[in-house]
Order: structure tokens, then sequence, then C-alpha cells
């Protein structure tokens, strides 16, 4: 595991860290070929440059982030924000199925917009795949 996330993770308190920890063996395991890092200090792992997935404790939950999750067609993700990002929210490791989190990571792989390029095409959004 990237060294960075480790240490963000271990950060958080009680709960937070171990759905932090289940969320990062998880992608790492769906996306072996993706790079991972802090952004915008947050765990994100990208496919060519291009931000897919990431997470976030925020406040009392963690948010589990597809940039272009609004295309995957998943009800139990909801829409993030004013593009194609949706997310699902947590506050105990035993409410996410892993089921739906491996197929919504390789939804993450086949379905992209292209936000490595957002902002050189002014805001807008263009579909990869």
């Amino acid at each position: 595991m990237n060294q960075e996330i480790a240490n963000y993770n271990a950060n958080q308190p009680g709960e937070s860290r171990d759905i932090c920890e289940l969320l990062a063996t998880e992608i790492n395991q769906a996306l072996p070929q993706a790079e991972s890092k802090i952004w915008h200090r947050h765990p994100v792992w990208f496919l060519d440059g291009n931000p897919v997935a990431g997470y976030a404790v925020i406040k009392n939950d963690v948010q589990l982030l597809f940039w272009s999750g609004q295309s995957f067609d998943e009800p139990n993700l909801k829409p993030e924000g004013s593009f194609k990002a949706a997310e699902a929210r947590y506050t105990a490791s035993d409410q996410i199925n892993t089921n739906d989190l491996k197929r919504w990571l390789r939804k993450a792989q086949d379905i992209q917009w292209d936000y490595k390029n957002i902002v050189k095409r002014r805001g807008v959004l263009e579909r990869l795949k």
C-alpha cells in the first residue's frame, strides 16, 4: 500500500480507520494497475492520470467517491457535485457490501469521464470509456 495512504488511514479515529483500511485494501486489489496517492489531502486512485476512486473522512462518516459514478447506474451510489461523481457514505465497516464495492470498482475501470483534462476543456467533461 502507498505509505502516504497507510499513514492517512492510521491517523483516523476508531471506526473511520477500519473503514479506510477496508476500502484501501479492496481498491488496491481491484485496481492493481492504478497509481494511488494523497490528492487534495485524501487517498485517490488514478488510471492513466485520471482520478477514478477515492475516499475521505468527513465529520462522522467516510465518503467513498467514484469520479464517474453517476454513469454506473447503481442505486446505492448517490450523485455528488456538479459533474459525474457519485458517492457512498459509511459510519461502520460492516456497512460496506464488498460485492457492491467490487462491482463499482470494475465499473470505475470500464466507465470513465476525462477529469484529467477538465481544466484544459474549460469544465467540459468528455467520456473516455
